[in-house]
C-alpha cells in the first residue's frame, strides 16, 4: 500500500475517534471532563496533519502525526490511571479528601468541585472506559503513522 493509504487510515482513525467522542457528548449526553478534552486536541491535530500529509506527501508530517497519536494515547493512559485510582488526577477535575479541613476550606472545596469529575467512569465497554479505549486505539494509530512515515 502507498503512503497515502496509510496516512488516510491513520488520520481517518483520529477523525473517527474524535467524532465518536463528540457523538457520546452530543447524542449520548455524556459530558466530557477536563482530561477528556485534553485527549481530543491531539486527534484534531492528527486530522490536520493528515490532510497536509496527503497534500504534500512528506514523511516528516507522518512522524508529526505519530507524535500527536502518541500524545493522545498517553493522555488516555493517564486518564485511565486516574479513573482506576492508580494515581491522583489534576485538582481541576477530581475531588480531594476532607480530613483536617476547616469548615470554610470544606465549603470552598465543595463550591470549587468540578461538575464532571475525571476520576469517575461514565461509560465502559468490555470493562474498559472511553479513556482506556482511546489509549489502546491511539497506540494502534501511532503504528499506522509510523508505517506511513517509513513507506517509500
Amino acid at each position: 500500500m502507498s503512503r497515502r493509504i496509510w496516512v488516510f487510515l491513520a488520520a481517518g482513525g483520529s477523525l473517527a475517534l474524535l467524532l465518536g467522542a463528540l457523538g457520546f457528548q452530543y447524542l449520548g449526553g455524556l459530558a466530557p471532563c477536563h482530561l477528556c478534552y485534553l485527549q481530543r486536541y491531539p486527534h484534531a491535530a492528527a486530522v490536520v496533519i493528515g490532510v497536509l500529509a496527503l497534500w504534500l506527501n512528506r514523511a516528516w508530517l507522518c512522524w508529526a502525526g505519530a507524535l500527536a497519536a502518541a500524545v493522545t494515547s498517553g493522555y488516555g493512559l493517564y486518564h485511565t490511571g486516574v479513573e482506576r485510582g492508580w494515581w491522583e488526577g489534576p485538582t481541576t477535575c477530581t475531588s480531594g479528601g476532607v480530613d483536617g479541613l476547616s469548615t470554610d476550606a470544606l465549603v470552598d472545596q465543595i463550591m470549587n468541585a468540578p461538575l464532571i469529575r475525571c476520576d469517575e467512569v461514565a461509560w465502559t465497554f468490555l470493562s474498559l472506559s472511553m479513556a482506556s479505549w482511546n489509549a489502546i486505539l491511539s497506540a494502534v494509530l501511532v503504528l499506522l503513522w509510523i508505517r506511513a512515515a517509513v513507506k517509500p
